[in-house]
């Protein structure tokens, strides 16, 4: 028997300045109930939001803005648009292209040092390694991100740079918390592979190796969401954690009060 993936309706906004925006809500638990439309968004950053867009997200009635972008993708890219009222919240995670330096070369470096680092495989392999240290290091993040929301932060928009991978694995780690269906976290995280939702790069060198078709290619997988990212953070959930049970409750500190008030929060009959 073919499974049925969820689908999530939504009237989804057209954000000149913000990729990747999305509402989580309607997604289906295995208990019959559903996300709550319009406690929950996910993006990329918000540093290039236009007027129209920040006029947009101020109508949300967001309570917090959770960005997991480092001090270095703040530097690069700026800090978020300011919202009237509403925190601004970071918490950095992990970057799955190994900081500053790492983008310094994608945006400068010639297509044999790409070569050397990407090709065979090994662009793919850093977004592996990444997600895996993510579930297995970053507790101390997500503990704070789901005792938030469990109390009052909510609504929440939650963002990296992308959207995609820090901000992706932390919308799954409070999916997880409320017992959505598991076909429906991997339907909304293979939404940002969406080409119009990908992260833009800009490349300041104007060589002609960095021109080349190949250097996207080699920087490809960096920008994708795949099943196989999804599928090694799984993994390290149950080969270092034992479970997702050990990991919401040993890992993140979750006990069974504050799960049951952030289903109140989260969740709609």
């Amino acid at each position: 028997m073919t499974q049925q993936i969820p689908q999530v309706p939504s009237a989804e906004p057209v954000l000149t300045g913000v990729r990747n925006f999305r509402d989580v809500g309607g997604l289906p638990t295995v208990d019959g109930r559903r996300v709550r439309p319009g406690v929950l968004f996910r993006s990329g950053h918000l540093a290039h939001a236009t007027a129209e867009d920040a006029a947009f997200l101020g109508g949300l009635g967001l309570h917090t803005v959770f960005d997991f972008r480092n001090a270095a993708d703040i530097a690069l890219e700026g800090p978020d648009v300011t919202l009237a009222g509403v925190r601004n919240l970071n918490l950095p995670l992990s970057d799955p292209a190994d900081g500053a330096g790492f983008w310094t070369m994608v945006r400068e470096g010639d297509l044999a040092t790409l070569r050397e680092l990407l090709a065979e495989g090994r662009a793919a392999g850093r977004m592996v390694a990444s997600y895996r240290q993510i579930i297995r290091t970053r507790t101390a993040e997500h503990a704070r991100l789901l005792t938030e929301i469990a109390d009052d932060s909510h609504p929440a928009l939650l963002h990296c740079s992308a959207g995609k991978d820090r901000a992706g694995l932390s919308v799954v780690v409070i999916l997880l918390a409320l017992g959505v269906e598991p076909a429906a976290i991997e339907a909304d995280y293979l939404e940002s592979a969406a080409a119009h939702r990908r992260y833009r790069v800009w490349r300041s060198s104007t060589a002609p190796d960095a021109l080349s078709p190949e250097v996207m290619e080699l920087l490809g997988p960096l920008f994708d969401a795949r099943k196989e990212y999804l599928a090694s953070a799984y993994a390290e959930i149950e080969e270092f954690w034992g479970g997702t049970e050990n990991y919401l409750a040993r890992g993140l500190g979750l006990d069974a009060a504050k799960r049951e008030r952030l289903r109140q929060r989260l969740l709609t009959d």
